[in-house]
């Protein structure tokens, strides 16, 4: 029988409230606790702050703090990724940034999915879907990505934009929802 967590990490329906989730929902709150309080401090113990608590954390990465996560282990970020203030990055299931990508300030990036069906919503069911996200791209201020969406390579995500499918390499997506730019791709 697998545990909520096995579940979780699974992209199964499971119960967010069970306790081996929580416990590490606690510890990425309180690792985000210390990251939040580095604001001031030289990105070099951002860095350090990072690798200490993200999956997988490239060369030369800046993730301005306030930065918040669900648990953090989900998240992998490539080399010279440069995410601004406020973000946020639910990571129930894995979050992968490619190298030189740009993330602007605000932006939103979920994996957690919650059923339509309102028994299991009643009952406190979520799953999750990756996010994925190429190499060389930009993420205007503000955008949102919802679970299971791929950006490719080279695309650029407007501000303010909700992006609810996949856009491809070379493309450029804005609005709500995020509609590719005619000519682009």
């Amino acid at each position: 029988m697998q545990s909520e967590k096995e579940k979780m990490l699974a992209g199964d329906w499971f119960t967010p409230s069970d306790p081996s989730v929580l416990a590490d929902l606690a510890a990425s709150s309180a690792w985000m606790a210390r990251y939040q309080a580095a604001l001031g401090a030289p990105e070099s113990t951002w860095a350090l702050l990072l690798r200490e608590h993200i999956g997988t954390v490239g060369e030369h990465v800046i993730v301005r703090p306030a930065f918040h996560c669900d648990y953090g282990y989900n998240i992998h970020l490539g080399n010279r990724v440069f995410i601004n203030f406020n973000c946020v990055i639910l990571d129930g299931a894995p979050v992968t940034i490619g190298d030189d990508t740009r993330i602007g300030p605000a932006v939103q990036i979920y994996t957690a999915i919650h059923p339509m069906d309102p028994d299991m919503r009643r009952r406190g069911l979520e799953s999750n879907r990756p996010v994925t996200i190429g190499k060389n791209v930009w993420i205007g201020g503000g955008a949102i990505l919802l679970p299971g969406v791929t950006i490719g390579d080279n695309a650029v995500i407007g501000a303010g934009s909700v992006v609810t499918r996949d856009v491809p390499a070379d493309g450029v997506a804005m609005g709500n929802p995020a509609r590719l730019r005619p000519g682009a791709a």
